[in-house]
């Protein structure tokens, strides 16, 4: 719903106190309730974060989150946790994106769903069907076959490790795109960059500042897919998502802004 680690667990946080001062005894369906109001505090704490968005420096990207690799092999959780689709969704309305989880990632029906959040049915359907042709639109399908992923990652860490230009350009599509969220806490792209030449050159050049000298990178899986994050000593300073067809990076994308990789850190850390 939030695509945020921080405020994941806030809502966690507040749901939980709901929850605890609550008189039980009145909560016929305690998992319909907790719904409820996961849903609605998700929705207070979406719409004030689209205004803050509005001000954001360069792209937006939501937050990595690691996770473990049989959540790969289940096909349907790793597209509802993956970064290619909560980018998506944060196209669409709170409303539209609440109702879109409920239906497609838990299968309520729509009755169910408009009892949540208040709506009537016919308007949980409207929603519903909007949200799909959107996300359907935006949304093209891209090899999940995690071999492939894997054996991609190791091919770009390595190029990137080396300084290879062309074995770094022989794994991006001719029209990749990069994004770079830094956040205005960091140095990073404040524009999508576009091309194969001009993105490999592009990483290079930032592998070869002094800065980046000590970096360490490593495989993992991130929102249910194989990705790379970056280490200075133990401390994440990036998170590397990716977007494969036929086996080339079509979109690239760079979690670099330090308070985003705050998820990293705790489960690293672990």
């Amino acid at each position: 719903m939030l695509g945020s680690v921080t405020d994941a667990e806030d809502v966690l946080q507040d749901a939980w106190l709901q929850w605890d001062r609550a008189d039980r005894s009145t909560v016929r369906n305690p998992r319909a309730y907790l719904v409820r109001t996961v849903t609605n505090l998700s929705l207070d704490r979406l719409t004030s974060a689209r205004a803050a968005r509005e001000a954001y420096v360069g792209p937006w990207l939501p937050e990595p989150l690691l996770t473990t690799p049989d959540i790969a092999d289940e096909a349907e959780l790793a597209d509802t946790v993956s970064t290619a689709l909560l980018v998506v969704l944060e196209s669409l309305s709170p409303l539209e994106r609440a109702v879109f989880l409920l239906r497609e990632a838990f299968g309520y029906s729509y009755a169910e769903i408009g009892e949540t959040l208040g709506r009537s049915e016919a308007t949980v359907r409207q929603t519903a069907h909007r949200a799909r042709e959107h996300v359907q639109a935006r949304r093209p399908r891209y090899d999940t076959d995690s071999t492939r992923r894997r054996e991609v990652t190791d091919r770009f860490l390595a190029a990137c490790a080396g300084g290879d230009l062309n074995a770094v350009m022989e794994l991006l599509a001719p029209d990749v795109t990069a994004w770079s969220d830094g956040g205005g806490k960091v140095r990073a792209a404040l524009r999508p960059l576009h091309g194969a030449d001009a993105i490999a050159r592009f990483i290079l050049g930032v592998m070869a500042k002094p800065e980046a000298q000590g970096i360490t990178t490593r495989r993992a899986h991130i929102n249910g897919e194989e990705g790379a994050l970056a280490f200075r000593g133990d401390v994440p300073v990036a998170a590397v998502t990716f977007d494969l067809v036929d086996g080339r990076v079509v979109n690239l994308r760079f979690q670099v802004n330090p308070e985003k990789l705050s998820g990293v850190l705790q489960e690293h850390s672990l």
